[in-house]
């Protein structure tokens, strides 16, 4: 059996259909469109462009749920930085596996966090986002999802 290989892309990288045919899953999914046809009229798309890319395409967080996500971050050699980052994480839900922080030098340090995602009470991107705003933290990625 061969396996898939999947990719994280940035929505700002994908053409319109793709996008498109995003959005009439999220309207089906939601139940603001109670048929493909609803939702393909909705969003301006064909329906075989909608059932050529529906199996293909799917949310991050769909993605991202009953996983393990490595995040790398730089953070400022702050006293509760760290700790506010894994406050935001356990808040959210995520379970900690693994944290690996090196020494500061020049003021910042590096941070590897791998957690799980399965039992987060919210989207995966909007946990990264808060994570991001944390005073502190200059710089996240996402290493590994698996």
């Amino acid at each position: 059996m061969i396996q898939e290989k999947l990719y994280l892309v940035q929505e700002n990288a994908l053409p319109k259909v793709l996008k498109k045919t995003a959005q009439a899953k999220e309207l089906l999914k939601s139940g603001r469109a109670k048929t493909v046809n609803e939702a393909i009229e909705a969003v301006g798309i064909s329906r075989s462009a909608f059932y050529k890319y529906r199996d293909y395409i799917f949310p991050f967080r769909e993605a991202s749920r009953e996983k393990i996500l490595t995040i790398a971050l730089i953070l400022e050699h702050i006293p509760g930085v760290l700790s506010a980052v894994l406050n935001a994480i356990a808040q959210a839900g995520g379970s900690i596996l693994t944290i690996n922080q090196g020494i500061p030098l020049q003021g910042v340090a590096n941070a590897t966090i791998s957690f799980e995602t399965g039992r987060l009470s919210v989207d995966a991107n909007e946990l990264l986002a808060t994570l991001t705003a944390i005073d502190g933290v200059q710089k996240l990625e996402i290493l590994a999802q698996s």
